[in-house]
C-alpha cells in the first residue's frame, strides 16, 4: 500500500510558510483541524470539570487541556507551517506529556484526543505521526501502571489505547490521501497554468511572426516596387533629351507610391482598388506598365463579371503587381497580355509575355513568388508558373468558388 504524504505542512520561506503559496494553500486546509482543536480542548475541559466540581484533580485536568491552545499557537502552529523537525519534535513531546497527565487524572481528557490526533498527521509524514499517536494513546496507561497499580483500570486503558491507536492509523492515513490529492492536484493546475501561459506566449509569437511576414509581403508588393519604378524611370528620364515624360511618369509612380503606403499603414485595402472594381485596378496596372516600359500590354476580362469578398480582391491585385513586377525586370518582353477570367466555380487571373521564359537554373522560388504563392494558398487557391527558356512565361492563379 502506498504510504500518503500525511503533512500540510510547507517550509518557511519564499515560496513556502506564512505568506508562500504552497504555505497558504495548506494553511487554508489546516484551519479546518484548528477549529476541530479547539473544540475538543474547550469541551474534555468542560466535562472533565462538570464530571466532578468537587475534585482538584477535574480542575487540573481541565487547566492542563486548556494549557494545550497556548501551546499550539505558540509552539505548534508555527512549527507546523514552517516544518520544522526540531519544533514540532519539541511540540509533540511537550503536547503528550500534558495530554498524559490530564488523562490520568481524569479520563475525560480523552475526548480531546480527537482534536489532537489530526495535529499529528498534520505535522509529520504518516509513521512519525503514527509513532506520535500511540505516545498519546499508551502514556497515561503507562503512568497508570506507575503510579496507581489499579489492574482493572489498566487494563480498561490498554485496550482504549489500542483502539484509539487503531482509528489513529486509519484516520490518519485518511488524512495523509487527502493532503497527497490535494498537493498533485494543486501541481497539475500549475502545471495547466504553466502551459496556458506557454500556449499564449507562442500565439503571440506565432502571431508577431506572421505579422511580419505579412508586412514583408505587403512592403514588397507595393512600396518596393514603386521605388524600382521610379528609379528606372528616372534613370530612363536622365538618358532622353527631352525627360519630361518619363518625369511625368515617375511623380505619378511616387504618388501612387505615397498612396500604397497611406494604404498600407491605415491597413486599408490596396490603393488600386479604391473607388474601383477589381477589373479597373488591373486594367490600370498593365496600362502603367505599357506606359512606363513601352511594351505592348493588354488586359481583357472574361466571363461575367461579379463583385469578389475583398480579401480576394487583395489577392489578385498584389499577384497581378509582382507578376508585371517580374516582366519588367526579368522577362525582357515585348508583349505582355493580362486575363482575369470569372468561371462557374472558379475566378483565375493569367499574366502572359513573349519573353526570355524560365530556364532550370532559374527557379520558381524567388521571394515575391513564394509571397504571392503564400497568399494565394491562404486563399484556397493554386498558383501555377509555366516557361520554357525563350518562349515566354505563364503566371497563372484560380481561386475557387468556396472562397467567392
Amino acid at each position: 500500500m502506498e504510504e500518503p504524504q500525511g503533512r500540510l505542512a510547507a517550509p518557511c520561506g519564499p515560496g513556502g510558510g506564512p505568506g508562500g503559496a504552497a504555505g497558504a494553500d495548506a494553511w487554508n486546509h489546516a484551519a479546518t483541524w484548528e477549529a476541530v482543536l479547539v473544540f475538543t480542548v474547550l469541551a474534555s475541559a468542560l466535562f472533565a470539570v462538570l464530571s466532578d466540581p468537587a475534585l482538584t484533580s477535574a480542575w487540573a485536568a481541565a487547566g492542563l487541556l486548556l494549557a494545550l491552545l497556548p501551546l499550539y499557537y505558540v509552539l505548534g502552529r508555527p512549527a507546523i507551517r514552517c516544518a520544522s523537525a526540531r519544533r514540532t519534535g519539541l511540540y509533540f513531546a511537550l503536547l503528550v506529556l500534558l495530554f498524559a497527565v490530564a488523562a490520568y487524572l481524569d479520563p475525560v481528557a480523552n475526548l480531546v484526543l480527537f482534536g489532537l490526533y489530526p495535529q499529528c498527521f498534520i505535522a509529520a509524514p504518516y509513521r512519525r505521526a503514527l509513532v506520535v499517536a500511540a505516545a498519546l494513546a499508551f502514556t497515561p496507561p503507562l503512568l497508570t501502571l506507575v503510579f496507581a497499580r489499579d489492574a482493572t483500570a489498566l487494563l480498561v486503558m490498554t485496550a482504549l489505547a489500542v483502539s484509539q491507536v487503531a482509528f489513529a492509523a486509519l484516520f490518519g492515513f485518511w488524512i495523509g490521501r487527502i493532503i497527497t490529492q490535494s498537493s498533485e492536484r494543486a501541481r497539475l493546475i500549475k502545471e495547466l497554468e504553466d502551459s496556458r501561459a506557454e500556449v499564449a506566449r507562442l500565439s503571440a509569437e506565432r502571431g508577431a511572426l506572421a505579422e511580419r511576414e505579412r508586412l514583408a509581403g505587403e512592403i514588397h508588393d507595393t512600396l518596393a516596387q514603386g521605388f524600382t519604378s521610379i528609379i528606372m524611370l528616372v534613370q530612363a528620364a536622365q538618358a532622353q533629351p527631352d525627360p519630361s515624360r518619363h518625369l511625368k511618369l515617375a511623380v505619378r509612380t511616387a504618388r501612387e507610391n505615397l498612396s500604397e503606403a497611406r494604404a498600407l499603414i491605415a491597413a486599408l485595402a490596396p490603393a488600386p482598388l479604391d473607388g474601383s472594381t477589381l477589373a479597373d485596378a488591373l486594367n490600370r496596372l498593365t496600362a502603367r506598365l505599357g506606359e512606363e516600359t513601352g511594351l505592348a500590354s493588354g488586359f481583357e476580362t472574361r466571363g461575367t463579371s461579379r463583385a469578389l469578398p475583398p480579401p480576394v480582391d487583395v489577392v489578385l491585385v498584389r499577384a497581378a503587381q509582382e507578376g508585371l513586377s517580374n516582366v519588367r525586370k526579368h522577362a525582357r518582353a515585348s508583349r505582355v497580355r493580362v486575363e482575369l477570367e470569372y468561371g462557374d466555380r472558379e475566378v483565375a487571373l493569367r499574366i502572359m509575355d513573349d519573353g526570355a521564359g524560365l530556364s532550370p537554373a532559374q527557379g520558381h522560388d524567388g521571394y515575391g513568388l513564394r509571397a504571392m504563392r503564400a497568399r494565394v494558398e491562404q486563399a484556397g487557391g493554386v498558383l501555377r508558373v509555366d516557361g520554357v527558356p525563350g518562349g515566354g512565361t505563364t503566371l497563372e492563379i484560380f481561386i475557387p468558388d468556396k472562397e467567392l
